[in-house]
């Protein structure tokens, strides 16, 4: 038998082989248990479905902020969504009743972040407009949106930009704050994700949206401050647009 055999058939080698083979299947169970911590058990119209391998046992996450979280929870999730199955199957879509950039569904769904807003390291508030921040302003080789008017896509002014929503972890604007006319008159501010827009010098171009529907976007409690939830929201209202905007997007091209 040569050097490490530890029979005719059987050496060091093959024995860390084999051990390393357990090592990694231990490892994807893991990994897959860990990863039902949110999510789990699956809810379907027949019930529950948690797969194997299941969901881990609970376990409790200190917060930054001091508070605890425990997960797997096992309260599910409380989601007010307004749609209904377009089929009878498990699995089928979801079609949306009543307004579709509201129903929570499809590219306007949202995901249950905390209802509070996200902080800084030093524990202040982490999106901000820009006229709360006195060491912040808009480089000079940008163009600064303020006073444009924001476009629809159906070429029509929904309303104008009044101010910049800022990450000051990230030194980048998040929202642009736009004044909306409403039928009776009266004005509100809603914010624009700077993703669904394009800055040019003629004014804030917008392809997910008509001007009529920015009246409808969520709003915040807070003037001054946005929770991730809202944020979520908000987001999932003109995602929603992409498809819902009007009945001709949820159609076929040809």
């Amino acid at each position: 038998m040569g050097f490490g055999a530890i029979t005719q058939y059987v050496d060091v080698a093959q024995i860390v082989l084999y051990m390393f083979w357990a090592f990694f299947a231990g490892l994807i169970i893991y990994l897959i248990r860990e990863n039902k911590r949110e999510g789990y058990p699956l809810e379907t119209a027949n019930g529950t479905v948690e797969g194997w391998p299941p969901a881990p046992r609970p376990k409790t996450y200190l917060l930054s902020d001091g508070s605890t979280v425990q997960a797997p929870n096992g309260k599910g999730i409380a989601r007010n969504y307004s749609a209904e199955p377009a089929n009878r199957f498990n699995g089928a879509p979801l079609e949306p009743v009543g307004d579709p950039l509201l129903a929570g569904v499809g590219p306007g769904a949202w995901a249950e972040r905390m209802d509070h807003v996200e902080q800084t390291f030093e524990g202040a508030a982490k999106i901000v407009p820009l006229r709360t921040l006195a060491d912040y302003a808009v480089a000079e080789l940008d163009r600064d949106p303020r006073g444009l008017a924001v476009i629809g896509t159906d070429g029509e002014t929904g309303g104008t930009v009044v101010d910049l929503w800022v990450d000051t972890s990230e030194a980048t604007v998040r929202h642009l704050e736009v004044a909306v006319q409403l039928a009776d008159g009266a004005t509100r501010s809603v914010l624009l994700p700077i993703n669904f827009c394009r800055i040019t010098r003629r004014g804030v171009r917008v392809g997910a949206l008509y001007a009529a529907q920015f009246a409808g976007v969520p709003g915040t409690r807070d003037p001054q401050q946005i929770t991730m939830l809202e944020e979520e929201k908000i987001m999932a209202y003109w995602g929603a647009g992409l498809l819902f905007a009007d009945d001709d997007r949820a159609e076929p091209l040809f």
